[in-house]
């Protein structure tokens, strides 16, 4: 029986960096960027420079995370990193309620340092994984996590929510500085629930004490050998590239949905009731997802996940009605959480436990490179075609749909994906 306190300490983090997710990346960013930082009457520009943003970021990530792994391996620094990427992206979250009106260039890059913490920390907490968890239950622990990750993302977009909304019971002047103080909260949010991984989860040592230059040396030595040695696991290498394509569309639809809300003339109240309700029904929906994936296999599990979202990206195309918008949201709340958590959860299966952070590494990059494509062809197809039929919300509707295609490309290489070849590869090494 793994220690309790261990499992829910580490399932708590996802609880604290949430808040990031849910009030910055999906909600308050994106409807500030457009309506305060920059220019509001050019949308399609707005998509593309906030596209382009976290299309940076992903590329920045993915070159960190794999070396850093083989780092975090050798000297034992993965919950090193792990604090350090997290405090990163709390004070630049921080400060981003302190940004004047107009400073689009100052927005958009201390919005992607933030997202830097907040992904590269991300990589270290999921190689803490095999640390709190055993081949039992790691399905069961990761969706915890992730279950966990939306109620507190939730509760705490809720309050922002309200304070957005009654800005004056909050002791604040208007809409605009409950924003700011939302971004304020998202931070001291994220510090705060960060404290039990810190104090209570003990990172195996599988090595060693080793000097940090001890640690760079060997670290970088052991990432070229650990991606030869990937190229040659061939279970690995292909869910690497499977996991690559459709996580990307996953993270697409959640970085870029309230912009497309917002192309489509709703109302930002409206919009922020979204995504609410995303993490609340997340939150029931995750549990009872990896209940139904013990009966059917988390291969077919993953596939149900991808078959939803290309559901849900030809039901965003015809999207006109907020209620419309409001059924898309339930279904991404039903299926978002599943796919990330069995994809998390099978990749702990078919990779060595004693470099979980390097392999971890390779899957976030991976993740993080995949997220460069989904949100610049979204924001590249609404900008080019806006121009061709000047039309935005038609631009955004064909921008929603060219996601489609990772989907189907990963849905294919998965099907490649051998598990139980997998598992028994990672116990030879």
């Amino acid at each position: 029986m793994m220690n309790q306190k261990k499992i829910y300490s580490w399932a708590l983090y996802d609880w604290a960096n949430s808040a990031f997710a849910t009030t910055v990346m999906a909600g308050f960013f994106p409807l500030f960027f457009s309506q305060y930082w920059s220019d509001s009457t050019s949308l399609s520009s707005s998509t593309f420079y906030l596209g382009l943003g976290n299309s940076v970021a992903s590329i920045i990530v993915a070159l960190l995370a794999p070396v850093l792994g083989a780092i975090a391996d050798n000297g034992s620094f993965k919950k090193k990193f792990l604090i350090f990427f997290a405090f990163l992206g709390v004070v630049m979250t921080i400060g981003l309620g302190f940004i004047a009106q107009g400073m689009w260039p100052i927005a958009l890059l201390v919005y992607i340092f933030a997202t830097i913490g907040f992904s590269s920390a991300n990589t270290f907490y999921d190689s803490l994984l095999p640390a709190v968890s055993n081949k039992e239950n790691v399905d069961y622990v990761s969706a915890l996590g992730f279950s966990l990750g939306y109620l507190g993302g939730g509760i705490l977009i809720v309050i922002n929510f309200l304070m957005l909304t009654y800005p004056s019971a909050f002791g604040l002047m208007d809409a605009t500085q409950a924003i700011q103080y939302s971004f304020i909260s998202v931070g001291i949010w994220w510090a705060i629930f960060s404290l039990p991984i810190i104090l209570f989860v003990d990172e195996p040592k599988y090595h060693d004490e080793k000097s940090l230059t001890d640690s760079i040396k060997d670290g970088l030595s052991q990432f070229k050998s650990t991606f030869d040695e990937i190229r040659n696991l061939k279970v690995v290498a292909t869910f690497l590239v499977a996991y690559w394509l459709y996580i990307d569309g996953v993270d697409t639809v959640v970085r870029m949905a309230a912009d497309f809300a917002i192309t489509l003339g709703f109302d930002q109240t409206a919009i922020m009731g979204a995504l609410v309700l995303i993490q609340f029904i997340a939150f029931f929906a995750t549990l009872i997802y990896i209940k139904i994936a013990s009966k059917i296999g988390l291969k077919n599990g993953i596939y149900a996940g991808i078959v939803a979202y290309m559901l849900i990206l030809c039901g965003g195309y015809f999207v006109t009605e907020i209620w419309h918008f409001y059924c898309i949201a339930i279904l991404i709340g039903c299926f978002q959480g599943g796919i990330q958590s069995l994809s998390r959860s099978l990749y702990s299966r078919i990779i060595p436990e004693k470099k979980s952070a390097e392999y971890y590494g390779f899957y976030n990059m991976l993740g993080k490179f995949a997220a460069v494509v989904g949100p610049l062809l979204m924001g590249t197809v609404t900008l080019l075609l806006n121009d061709i039929i000047g039309d935005e919300q038609q631009a955004a509707r064909f921008g929603l749909l060219s996601v489609g295609i990772l989907f189907i490309l990963g849905a294919y290489v998965f099907s490649k994906v051998d598990i139980a070849e997998g598992e028994a590869i990672a116990k030879k090494l």
